[in-house]
């Protein structure tokens, strides 16, 4: 991978950074770190915000432009909603939202049988991680006491599910149906609603 493909991914998953902590990262140089920076905001791929501090210059944290996120799109995008206009042309809404459904069931069967070992919530909160991020959601899973945060700096099936809403739904009820009613979970930050991650709180609501 190409130093500057790894900063964007750096900056993609970890979100605004400095020039610093990625010299840090990748053991550059912060000159040759601003060098890349400054080839990739020539390219409109990523942008700049100084942030003050106390004492000395504002530090600059760097994070992706629209541009940015859209080098990480699922390429096959366009063709997916192709396929659900034609598929609602055809058979209407019923059927769009039965295959929705479809696709709902089966992504839960898989899940559910991954985890079909696994006893705590945190056993299944792993599990599940890993299966998001092996479908390339850049999934991670953080805990804060009782809580959980599952984070995806990623969505596969962005343009998809601006285009159809459902699928976005589709996925929270599976969550919600692996972890079961003892389990509160809320989606608290939204690519779809121009956030840069969708982030889920989740804990035992017993």
């Amino acid at each position: 991978m190409k130093t500057i493909d790894k900063i964007l991914y750096h900056i993609k998953r970890e979100g605004p950074v400095t020039a610093k902590v990625l010299s840090q990262e990748f053991s550059l140089t912060t000159m040759g770190v601003r060098q890349h920076l400054q080839g990739l905001e020539d390219e409109g791929l990523v942008d700049f915000h100084d942030v003050k501090v106390k004492v000395g210059r504002p530090t600059r944290h760097w994070s992706l432009t629209p541009q940015g996120h859209s080098r990480f799109a699922d390429r096959h995008g366009d063709l997916i909603i192709q396929m659900l206009d034609s598929v609602e042309d055809i058979f209407g809404s019923v059927g769009l939202n039965q295959i929705i459904e479809r696709r709902e069931n089966q992504t839960f069967e898989q899940y559910q049988h991954a985890m079909a070992n696994s006893s705590t919530l945190k056993e299944k909160l792993e599990i599940l991680t890993t299966l998001r991020e092996q479908e390339g959601y850049m999934a991670e899973l953080q805990q804060n006491g009782d809580e959980f945060i599952l984070l995806e700096n990623h969505c596969p099936i962005c343009h998809a599910a601006k285009r159809c809403p459902s699928l976005c739904k589709s996925e929270l009820s599976v969550f919600r149906r692996l972890l079961g009613n003892n389990c509160s979970i809320e989606r608290h930050e939204h690519i779809i609603a121009g956030e840069r991650r969708c982030a889920y709180r989740i804990h035992n609501s017993e």
